[in-house]
């Protein structure tokens, strides 16, 4: 009989004692302690079992539960005599900062604390050995939620060598998503005061630690060494396209199929592949995310689990406010198309919004793009690689994304479409006119001059929304070749005989004296000159079935014209 399925179960302890639903993972057990690292980060997407894992290791090894030998018996990790006896022999720190979702740094220092605290509360029986001297003990009062800076860096090392003294053993270190207060100084700004602090605390913890007999450090990103791992030369770095672990974390296809068997599901397959196969880790193919699996299973129904299961702001805040060339790049993956490019896997938070290849790193590691294909290049000295979107379920996720940019302004935006198909001119100018004093300043980050560079970053947002709501009639495209250039946007219907449509954008360069009928003139004129038709021709729309149109942008305004109203 299949096991009962149970939703945000993350702690191994409780997984057996309910016997519930449970893949086999204890493997990542044999090999993290055959690979002999000192101190491990692993980086994978949220809700792929980093949590659960690090349950895992912490009752395996963690002498505060040797003897319990029912939570692994019958697990691939209890049929070789040698880690048998291994379990409940070391001492384990385990900590996560999972919560530390603070918008302050003074907050986010006393969640922090408050977990140390509580640390240190748990490990209380250590003030009644005689092992500890007055004044280690002493320490060990000091450690509370207003405990100062130099105190709160220090703890996770001085709890090491309190345990050592203790049982006579190094530590192990437990760290469950350590990026989690990073991400979130940077959205709300306080990411050089956090740097610091945290650069303190893992210097202290992993470094200068002879205390440490090894650790983990789980979560999403690999954040950049010269940020908080400047120090740590003994650190295994571990990512999505690394060739260790690859089968640790989410379910392998194998995994997914047989679940599907057990619990009656078998017919399913195809479409569960369809919407949630596709994760790639190292030269691992076909790996799945176990959340959406887990409420598939427990549902029967095909959803966006996994997408939903968090906020996607900051992903949504750096496509909508990045560069042309970040939307553009968005059209095509949402198209299907694949993505070539070259970037360090390290995440500079604070240079997120300074270029491309920070972006390209964050959606590779959360789990929204995929590496089809992943090698260094010697002569640039930085990965290159393909990059495709994940899975279907990412899919909807970038279309609802894209719908909520234009949520508050639908009855707008959508108005606008209509005009457009309709031909209707002044209908166009006005609708247009309105989304863009509606939401032009949402597309631009504040830290750019908006007058040359907020158009583009407004019009290719544009393309993405009509992408969206016309992707049923429309293959929409932008910046691609066609007779002698590259145009704005293309329209091309999905049936013959329907119309399409060429738009060209320019913004007015009012320091040279140009008006808004002349930047017109210049697009409408610029679409015949470079042939941009040309392409639609090839594919067999009627010349006369090809309406262009010129966006003219000066600041929020915009006019939009044909060559009848020139």
């Amino acid at each position: 009989m299949a096991k009962t399925v149970g939703i945000g179960y993350q702690d191994f302890e409780k997984v057996r004692e309910k016997d519930l639903f449970y893949v086999d993972k204890t493997g990542f057990i044999r090999e993290w302690w055959e690979n002999e690292d000192e101190v491990t980060l692993i980086t994978r997407p949220r809700r792929f079992g980093k949590t659960l894992n690090m349950s895992m290791l912490e009752k395996f090894f963690s002498v505060q539960y040797a003897g319990q030998e029912d939570l692994f018996r019958g697990l691939a990790i209890w049929e070789d005599e040698k880690y048998r006896s291994l379990q409940g022999t070391y001492p384990v720190i385990s900590l996560s900062f999972a919560n530390v979702k603070e918008t302050t740094y003074q907050t986010t220092v006393q969640r922090i604390n408050r977990i140390i605290t509580n640390l240190y509360n748990d490990h209380r029986f250590l003030l009644e050995s005689e092992l500890l001297s007055g004044e280690e003990k002493n320490y060990f009062l000091e450690i509370t939620e207003g405990m100062p800076k130099v105190t709160a860096t220090m703890a996770i090392h001085q709890l090491s060598k309190f345990l050592y003294a203790y049982y006579g053993k190094k530590v192990i270190i437990l760290l469950d998503e350590y990026d989690t207060p990073m991400q979130e100084a940077y959205v709300h700004g306080f990411w050089d005061e956090i740097v610091s602090f945290i650069r303190n605390m893992f210097n202290a913890a992993f470094k200068t630690n002879p205390y440490l007999e090894r650790a983990i450090m789980t979560g999403i990103t690999r954040v950049s060494r010269e940020s908080i791992f400047s120090d740590l030369n003994n650190l295994k770095v571990v990512t999505t396209t690394s060739e260790e672990y690859t089968d640790c974390f989410g379910f392998t296809e194998e995994e997914v199929f047989s679940v599907l068997d057990e619990y009656g599901l078998s017919e399913k397959k195809q479409e569960v592949k369809d919407w949630y196969n596709g994760f790639i880790f190292g030269i691992r193919r076909d790996i799945y995310n176990p959340w959406s699996i887990i409420n598939y299973l427990d549902t029967k129904r095909l959803g966006t689990y996994w997408v939903n299961s968090s906020s996607n702001s900051l992903i949504g805040k750096l496509i909508r406010e990045g560069s042309s060339e970040i939307k553009i790049v968005m059209e095509d993956l949402l198209k299907g198309e694949a993505f070539h490019t070259a970037f360090d896997e390290q995440i500079i938070f604070n240079q997120l919004d300074q270029g491309e290849d920070a972006v390209w790193s964050l959606l590779l590691a959360s789990g929204y793009l995929k590496a089809e294909e992943a090698a260094f290049n010697p002569e640039l000295g930085k990965m290159e690689y393909t990059l495709t979107l994940t899975n279907r379920e990412v899919y909807f996720m970038f279309q609802h994304m894209v719908e909520n940019w234009f949520k508050g302004i639908r009855p707008i935006h959508n108005a606008f479409l209509q005009s457009l198909l309709s031909h209707d001119l002044e209908g166009m100018n006005e609708y247009m006119n309105d989304i863009s004093s509606e939401i032009f300043s949402s597309f631009d980050t504040g830290k750019n001059p908006s007058a040359k560079l907020q158009p583009e970053r407004f019009y290719h947002g544009f393309v993405l929304g009509m992408m969206v709501e016309l992707r049923n009639k429309y293959r929409i495209s932008s910046n691609k070749e066609s007779g002698l250039g590259r145009y704005d946007i293309m329209l091309e219907p999905k049936e013959k005989g329907e119309d399409a449509f060429i738009i060209e954008f320019k913004v007015v360069h009012t320091r040279r004296g140009e008006t808004p009928e002349d930047a017109l003139k210049a697009a409408l004129e610029q679409i015949e000159k470079k042939k941009y038709a040309s392409v639609l021709c090839e594919r067999g729309v009627s010349p006369e079935k090809i309406w262009k149109y010129g966006f003219v942008f000066k600041g929020k305004e915009v006019l939009i014209g044909d060559n009848t109203s020139l």
